[in-house]
């Protein structure tokens, strides 16, 4: 894998510049959260951190119990806090994160080091694509990507590679912003919000998305819409986070425009 494909402002974003250490992703999970059931009347620091921890939560219950003999892997870990929740919480047998970054590998191992240490043969960090996963084929019974599909550049590789890795009847469970169809979503949204616009992130519609898990083999695709528990907290955060005019304001805007939605995508490997 050559690891100097990886985008600039990919490599950037998550390299010298470190998202995780911005105000508006407190904590170090680099999602915009489940803002369910908290208080959105002055969220503090703690209720961010909180909201990430929820949609990790989210995520993670969608796999079926008895969760103990489960093998799972993360997809974009990012800092690896999310693998080590999902392992400390919910007791899968193991939980590997894989992140395209060599940074962010780096930042997951000393970050869980603790947790590392109490669980070597269970919790793990390793460098892998979403479209070059370092699994062999059949090895895992569940595949998980929390808030990392738009920085995907396809994800057509994604769903193959995790249809390779998984068993009969594993489960893929994604969670991230999916796009309206067309050319015309996809410039809107270049020009209100930056990050599409420098090709951060990557204006995928969820309907390829569930087109290509069934070319890959998947069965039961099953979309939520839950941008009503993303959206208006996060706005509400970050209105005492970032200065009023700061871009990251219209995501709400391109939400309410339906130019996006925030989707958790679920499906079983046939």
């Amino acid at each position: 894998m050559d690891h100097n494909h990886i985008p600039p402002t990919v490599r950037r974003t998550y390299g010298t510049d470190d998202l995780s250490q911005t105000p508006g992703f407190a904590g170090g999970f680099i999602n915009f959260g489940d803002w369910q059931g908290i208080d959105l009347t002055a969220p503090t620091t703690e209720d961010r951190v909180r909201s990430q921890e929820q949609l990790y939560r989210r995520v993670l219950r969608a796999f079926p119990e008895p969760r103990e003999s489960l093998r799972l892997a993360e997809v974009g870990c990012g800092r690896g806090l999310g693998a080590a929740l999902a392992l400390r919480e919910f007791r899968f047998a193991a939980v590997t994160g894989v992140d395209i970054h060599p940074d962010q590998i780096e930042r997951a191992r000393a970050v869980n080091a603790r947790a590392l240490a109490s669980y070597p043969d269970r919790l793990g960090y390793t460098i892998g694509a979403a479209d070059e996963l370092p699994f062999a084929d059949r090895s895992l019974d569940g595949v998980y990507s929390v808030e990392a599909a738009q920085h995907f550049r396809e994800l057509a590789g994604f769903a193959a590679e995790a249809a390779r890795v998984l068993r009969p009847g594993g489960r893929l469970v994604v969670t991230t912003f999916f796009t309206a169809p067309g050319p015309e979503a996809a410039e809107r949204l270049k020009i209100l919000l930056a990050s599409f616009a420098d090709g951060l992130d990557v204006a995928h519609p969820l309907d390829g998305f569930v087109a290509s898990l069934t070319a890959a083999g998947f069965a039961t695709v099953a979309t939520e819409s839950i941008g009503s528990h993303v959206w208006p907290g996060l706005d509400r955060y970050l209105a005492d986070a970032v200065p009023p005019g700061h871009w990251t304001h219209h995501f709400l805007t391109a939400w309410r425009d339906g130019l996006l939605d925030y989707q958790v995508v679920t499906a079983d490997r046939a």
